[in-house]
């Protein structure tokens, strides 16, 4: 190798360094150097989600009483949720024990 590519590299390396003690060492977090707040609330953001939840679930009844099929329960879908977990976790017991 000749000298310019040993000193390049150096450059390189030495730059990476400098870089990670920096960010390793420096007494503020990258959220508080660019003085970063969250535009909501962890309430805001549970809340958002319960009204997300509630919209696809109307949605779904809504299209479900058009084609004249049952509406569905916020407790029927959780217990459908639960019924597949377990048919999940039956069948990778089922691949991991060896026969």
């Amino acid at each position: 190798m000749d000298g310019f590519t040993i000193v390049v590299t150096a450059f390189l390396v030495v730059g990476v360094l400098v870089f990670l003690l920096i960010g390793r060492y420096h007494p503020k977090t990258g959220s508080q150097v660019l003085d970063w707040k969250p535009t909501r609330s962890q309430e805001d953001e549970v809340r958002l989600e319960l009204e997300d939840v509630d919209q696809m679930l109307e949605a779904q009844n809504e299209r479900r009483r058009r084609a004249g099929r049952e509406e569905l329960t916020e407790e029927g879908m959780q217990a459908e949720v639960e019924r597949h977990n377990r048919e999940q976790r039956a069948r990778a017991r089922q691949y991991r024990e060896p026969e």
